[in-house]
């Protein structure tokens, strides 16, 4: 949460690794890039072009970055996340005693954890307060404080976050905010001259340039990802500043470095604004980010590393480059259209060469969206158009589920009832109105112990677990725990919404 991601293996380690394994995620894809930048647009009070007063509109060599610099410092600003002390219960194995002497069982001790501070960067966006900064600068923290560049300090709010793209919205209250001017992502060119602008080693604003060092790069670090790599300067407290252009644009949030000792060594990546305002957009409107899948697991032809087996046959397909589909989820968005060892290679009329080029040009679009695909099959070059779903498989809207749909109040259960029913850990419904958890019949009084496999030591955590679950295909919270009886249950919620 509160610092720059750190890959402990360097940048050729991770591409090793990266190419040597068959790539068998499915991704997430979306579709009507353009139209979707409009609604960015729409959504957000978006900076004036009158602010960038940049002699010239060529990017010459050698080029003078101090007006790019000026114009991009006083909308990034410092975020401090704030994790309140909590007093948290913890267990540990029973010792020899407790076999001989207690009842063998883990022992239980209770702490209190001491405040914590996290900081980060973020680049305000629209005039009236929205600032984006990465999922992990503001994961998991109580509080949020922005520190903008004339030293206010303003207190932030969550509008929504997103793991999967390591995006995040925040509000501070206020009109009339520097917003930053939005470039065009797609419009860099590898080689072109950047600036990273975040606050690093909490030392305040700082400026560090460099030149894009590659495009729609795949580190295997987020679900969705098509970083813009730079050899820009990236440290700690860096993540969710600015990537800007020679003109004062943003072009990208920096999200990470990859580094052997966790320090800057040479590259950093950013989040290209092409998805960015994206997911941004949906954050504000539907309080989730509206994501289609292709449906699909694949490939990239041609990696050198990979066993002779794949690369033999992978040259009697008959073409040098592309993704090669290994396998189609049913009532997937290309279910029926298209086929396991097809070629993807052009979406959208744009070449496709790596997974990093796929996500990046689809990650634009949302479920409902129609897109051209071409690919290679039979050694000749087929064209497709198809409608792009969601996890649901279904071009629905995908509601942000919060714990009001459950019809529940929880609290966590008390020291007497873990002794009465030996138990570690839980949450009690101490009630239940009309909703999600009284249809499914679960009554007052149940204590859960599980919720989809995983353990509920908190309504933290039982929110964490639904919220997953409210986006998976199956929208179902498999819940498992006992009645103060004694009495055993499993139940299944159905988290679907109209």
């Amino acid at each position: 949460m509160k610092r720059t991601t750190q890959l402990l293996a360097g940048a050729l380690a991770i591409a090793v690794v990266s190419s040597a394994v068959a790539v068998t995620t499915t991704y997430s894809l979306l579709n009507k890039g353009q139209a979707h930048a409009n609604d960015f647009e729409s959504e957000f009070q978006t900076a004036s072009g009158m602010r960038t007063n940049l002699a010239g509109g060529t990017v010459a060599q050698p080029v003078d970055l101090t007006n790019a610099a000026e114009s991009s410092l006083n909308s990034v600003v410092h975020i401090i996340s704030v994790q309140r002390s909590k007093i948290q219960t913890i267990e540990s194995q029973p010792d020899i005693f407790d076999f001989f002497f207690g009842n063998g069982t883990n022992r239980q001790q209770q702490i209190r954890t001491p405040e914590q501070k996290g900081f980060g960067s973020g680049v305000i966006i629209s005039t009236d307060g929205y600032i984006v900064t990465n999922n992990h600068v503001i994961d998991g923290a109580d509080e949020i404080l922005v520190k903008l560049q004339d030293s206010r300090e303003l207190k932030g709010r969550v509008i929504g976050a997103d793991p999967t793209s390591d995006l995040a919205l925040v509000k501070i209250e206020g009109d009339d905010f520097p917003a930053i001017m939005i470039g065009n992502s797609d419009d860099l060119k590898v080689g072109e001259w950047v600036l990273a602008v975040g606050n690093p080693f909490n030392l305040g604003s700082t400026v560090t340039a460099g030149v894009v060092s590659a495009k729609a790069r795949n580190i295997d670090a987020n679900q969705v990802e098509s970083f813009i790599q730079t050899d820009a300067a990236i440290n700690r407290g860096n993540s969710g500043g600015a990537l800007v252009n020679v003109r004062g644009e943003l072009v990208g949030i920096n999200a990470m470095l990859v580094s052997p000792t966790g320090t800057y060594s040479g590259y950093g990546f950013a989040i290209p604004t092409s998805i960015m305002t994206k997911v941004v957009t949906d954050l504000k409107k539907y309080g989730t980010v509206q994501r289609a899948l292709l449906g699909i697991t694949g490939r990239p032809i041609g990696v050198e590393s990979y066993p002779d087996e794949i690369r033999k046959a992978q040259k009697e397909l008959g073409t040098n480059e592309g993704i090669e589909i290994l396998e189609i989820t049913d009532n997937s968005s290309v279910d029926g259209v298209l086929k396991v060892k097809d070629v993807i290679q052009e979406v959208a009329g744009q070449r496709i060469k790596t997974m990093g080029d796929l996500q990046g040009i689809l990650a634009k679009y949302r479920p409902g969206d129609k897109i051209n695909i071409k690919v290679w099959r039979d050694k000749a070059t087929k064209s497709f158009t198809i409608t792009l779903k969601n996890a649901q498989g279904t071009t629905k809207v995908v509601k942000n589920a919060d714990m009001e749909i459950l019809g529940a109040a929880f609290r966590p259960i008390t020291d007497e009832t873990k002794r009465e029913l030996n138990l570690g850990y839980g949450i009690e419904v101490t009630g239940v109105e009309k909703g999600k958890m009284s249809d499914s019949g679960i009554r007052k009084g149940f204590i859960i112990l599980k919720a989809n496999g995983e353990q509920i030591k908190s309504v933290k955590d039982l929110e964490t677990v639904m919220k997953q679950a409210s986006q998976s295909p199956e929208q179902v919270l498999f819940l498992s725990g006992v009645y103060p009886s004694g009495k055993r249950a499993n139940y299944a919620v159905d988290l679907s919404q109209e």
